[in-house]
């Protein structure tokens, strides 16, 4: 094959390498500093600074082949994909960029060169499209006089913006005509095939040259941008499918070429070895699921490499739900094990060379799938076991719409998203009563809020245009100002912003400044927290003399802060960059920080990384830290152009917006970090750092708890005190206390073997004194049910026998139940594994449970459930048979 994707590739890179243009590797998945987005959707994502006037281009012609993500917001494919063969949630986008240089005649013409004469593709087949409005860039197309097709305008098919606001401007397209064969049967009703046609999969979109001259402010409205620019976008995947399509003389979509193949391949290995061997391009039902899994392979794979772990927050949970909604088209396969990591190595395989970055994360990479497919397989098979049987019943009623009731349940139960369950309704034409869905995810949160109890409740505070606050405490502790706005009533919480102020907003991880601001005439407010709100500083508090009409507009105040609150927060903020250089100097480039937070007490820090810190690394990560304190290096604190920060190695965090001017704080020449919060001046001031935890807070992020400097060292005096009382209690101290505990533990161990063989004896003799000790053996519509009763034996002793009963009966269905005394029931049910296909544990302790005044549930095979009414025990067990009848 000539033209294979990784070819495609190259050569437009080489194509404007030599109209001079510098070739820049992609950027991160992940918006660095823009808050705006969830991810790069588009290639210009990491230009959009340079568009806006807020950074300066180091060069003014730039090529690239961008990784990009559609999923959220205004760019969404999620629902097309996999149900077609061109839409895809990951996607590569081939672009080339000027910043105020050459603009649209050269734009047209470069593209046109590059699809005709370096790809060489026939002219007839190609279209051209304009803006509705945009005469100057059809008469270039004119002047060019290379069109054999007329040119075509268009409205907001013609029009791009990256987001809601940003950068934006009319474009022209470049679609090709595949021919009447790629749109056979393909569904866009009632209209003709032709350019920018819904479902039309015969024209097909090569290039698309925006004309970027606009800002879109966040009340809609179109302002000039000071320069013109070109943002050129085209899709590698179309594009080699276009190219291969003409060379092999068929119509290939998207998934059909050398690189999709690689990755679906992959997982036709994972269905001949796991499911139903199923095999693409044999049945369409099957090839949806074979698209949609590789099409999120490629996301999670390059996700995960960029930084992102599954959770429950914005680009985590996309993750998440890139994750199971693959794992549910695995079930399409046959597939009810873990088997994505295949289709991950697949990915690396057929862009690992054009991306290292996935080569080197694959190993972490995989865990992370399979980690979070393995959790929730665990309730998909149960999830679709629901909708199965709501689809029965609604088919059975005539009905059309699964109600919201049963969608949230989906939710909050199984963890299936909303989308997931619409979309395997949507295969049997069933909808979902959406409504209903938000009105109980609405109440949720309402629930959710109520239980928050916030004891710093700000007031509502108008600021007017342009209020703006001044930090001035990196290195003051006191200050004076004037109010700029004030909300709130005597005996309520009150909220100020003056002009400069020395209070640290809660940001980055660290905690607001507390302290107190009193006015010229003597009225106070004690300030509970510092928040920031729309460019200003917020501070909240109560008042203890005066009243809030002494802090209205106007107002001279003294600023003073709680010094010794800030400088504790301080040492453990300036720990925290200490920790998070040990974790990524002895756990490796891949950890990074996944949240923070500071205060005075203690700090806390949580990082990407996959499975639990053994104890060693740990040992080594805190004597690594102190060791750093001891050096007592010192810290500068620089401001400086963002791009220089970054090519300096400073490690930037996103949430917050960068601009142009950064603040990037240097530890000796161990670590680099742009943080806007405040720091000591030397390591040493830290005093010493010690680790108090080590756990696991969601897949693939851990957190790490400590303490330093005074808290570090009464930590230690506690646990010292500790460690006396214990050897004062065992009559030794030190060693010979460790020895004697020893000794203890291994008599009580020793103690409860005894006493678990004497229970074990006691139960399979039947001397119980139970009020049915012995085995009752029924036959119930051709199934052995087997009965007993074990007065005084825990639930541990009865899952072992069980067992025991099981193997002695051969198929049945076993009963068990205790009174533990102490108003204490256990039951147990157990079903042989060839009668849970028709016969649930799970169903049948969930009946018998509420008479002995209990709950219980678990699997098909072996349920348990405890109570407390014990007079109820022998009416429980025996209901077991007539539930079967």
């Amino acid at each position: 094959m000539r033209w294979t994707t990784a070819k495609v590739r190259q050569s437009f890179l080489d194509f404007f390498a030599a109209r001079g243009h510098t070739i820049v590797p992609s950027a991160s998945l992940i918006p660095k500093g823009d808050p705006s987005l969830l991810f790069t959707n588009a290639g210009m994502v990491q230009f959009k600074d340079y568009f806006l006037g807020v950074r300066t281009p180091q060069h003014l012609r730039v090529a690239d082949c961008q990784k990009c993500l559609r999923i959220s917001g205004k760019h969404n494919d999620l629902e097309a994909v996999g149900r077609d063969t061109y839409h895809h949630t990951f996607f590569e986008m081939l672009g080339n960029w000027s910043f105020g240089d050459y603009y649209k005649e050269e734009a047209i013409r470069w593209h046109w060169e590059l699809i005709t004469k370096v790809w060489e593709i026939d002219p007839k087949l190609l279209y051209a499209t304009v803006y509705k409005d945009d005469d100057e860039a059809e008469q270039i197309w004119k002047k060019l006089g290379v069109l054999l097709n007329p040119v075509l305008r268009f409205d907001k098919d013609n029009f791009w913006q990256m987001g809601d606001t940003g950068p934006c401007g009319p474009c022209s397209e470049i679609h090709i005509d595949r021919g009447a064969a790629a749109c056979d049967g393909r569904p866009h009703p009632g209209t003709k095939c032709g350019v920018n046609v819904d479902g039309c999969e015969r024209f097909i979109e090569l290039a698309n040259l925006v004309f970027i001259q606009y800002n879109r402010d966040a009340a809609g409205a179109l302002m000039p941008l000071a320069k013109k620019h070109v943002d050129t976008g085209t899709g590698l995947e179309r594009t080699a499918a276009a190219l291969q399509s003409i060379e092999t003389g068929k119509i290939l979509g998207n998934y059909d070429i050398d690189l999709f193949q690689t990755i679906i391949r992959k997982i036709e290995e994972a269905a001949q070895k796991f499911g139903d061997k199923a095999r693409y391009g044999k049945q369409e039902e099957s090839d949806v699921s074979f698209r949609a899994i590789a099409d999120h392979a490629r996301t999670m794979t390059f996700l995960i490499a960029d930084g992102v772990i599954p959770g429950n927050s914005d680009r985590e949970y996309v993750l998440r739900r890139i994750i199971r909604r693959a794992a549910r088209h695995g079930r399409y396969l046959g597939i009810h094990r873990a088997f994505l990591a295949m289709a991950h190595a697949g990915v690396v395989e057929a862009m690992g060379d054009a991306y290292p970055e996935i080569r080197a994360a694959a190993i972490k990479t995989a865990e992370v799938i399979t980690q979070e497919e393995s959790r929730f397989g665990e309730t998909l098979d149960r999830g679709l076991e629901l909708i199965d049987t709501e689809l029965a019943r609604i088919k059975h009623s005539g009905g059309h719409t699964v109600p919201g009731e049963v969608a949230f349940k989906l939710y909050d139960t199984y963890g299936f998203p909303l989308d997931l369950t619409e979309d395997v309704l949507r295969n049997h034409s069933i909808d979902v009563d959406v409504a209903g869905f938000n009105r109980l995810m609405d109440e949720q949160k309402e629930r959710g809020r109520a239980a928050r109890k916030d004891d710093v409740g700000a007031p509502e505070i108008s600021l007017g245009a342009g209020t703006a606050s001044r930090f001035i405490g990196y290195h003051r502790y006191e200050g004076e100002s004037e109010v700029l706005a004030a909300g709130g009533k005597d005996g309520e919480h009150v909220a100020i912003v003056v002009a400069e102020t020395p209070f640290y907003p809660e940001g980055g991880g660290q905690v607001g400044d507390r302290g107190v601001i009193e006015t010229t005439s003597g009225a106070i407010l004690e300030v509970s927290d510092t928040r920031k709100a729309d460019g200003s500083i917020v501070h909240v508090g109560r008042i203890l003399r005066g009243e809030a009409g002494d802090f209205a507009r106007g107002a001279r105040v003294k600023l003073k802060i709680d010094r010794l609150r800030r400088d504790a927060a301080m040492l453990n903020h300036s720990a925290t960059h200490i920790l998070h250089y040990a974790l990524r100097d002895i756990l490796g480039d891949s950890v990074h920080q996944a949240g923070s937070l500071v205060d005075p007490d203690k700090l806390r820090f949580d990082f990407a990384h996959t499975g639990p810190v053994k104890d060693d690394a740990l040992a080594t990560i805190e004597e690594e830290i102190n060791a750093r304190i001891r050096e007592n290096a010192e810290v500068t604190i620089d401001e400086m152009a963002y791009d220089d920060a970054i090519k300096a190695g400073a490690l930037a965090f996103f949430g917050d917006k960068y601009g142009d001017r950064v603040r990037v704080v240097r530890m000796g020449d161990f670590s680099v970090e742009l943080c806007g919060g405040t720091h000591i001046s030397r390591t040493g001031d830290v005093g010493m750092f010690k680790l108090e935890a080590e756990s696991g807070v969601a897949a693939g992020v851990r957190r790490i708890e400590a303490v330093t400097g005074q808290g570090a060292l009464e930590t230690i005096r506690k646990r010292e005190k500790i460690l006396e009382e214990i050897g004062a209690q065992l009559g030794a101290r030190d060693g010979a206390a460790v020895e004697r505990l020893e000794k203890l533990l291994a008599r009580e161990k020793e103690l409860e073997k005894k006493l678990r063989a004497m229970e074990q004896k006691l139960a399979a003799g039947g001397g119980a004194g139970g009020a049915e000790a012995e085995e009752v053996v029924r036959e119930v519509g051709g199934v052995k049910v087997v009965t007993r009763r074990l007065d005084g034996v825990d639930p541990r002793t009865m899952r072992e026998m069980a067992d025991r009963m099981r193997q002695k009966h051969g198929s049945c269905v076993v009963a068990l139940g205790s009174d533990l005394g102490e108003c204490k029931v256990a039951l147990l049910v157990a079903v042989t594994a060839d009668l849970t296909a028709k016969i649930k544990a799970g169903d049948i302790i969930k009946n018998i449970a509420p008479i002995v005044g209990g709950t219980g549930g678990g699997r098909p095979d072996l349920a348990q459930a405890g109570g407390r009414d014990a007079s109820k025990l022998d009416e429980a067990l025996s209901k077991v048979a007539a539930l079967l009848q």
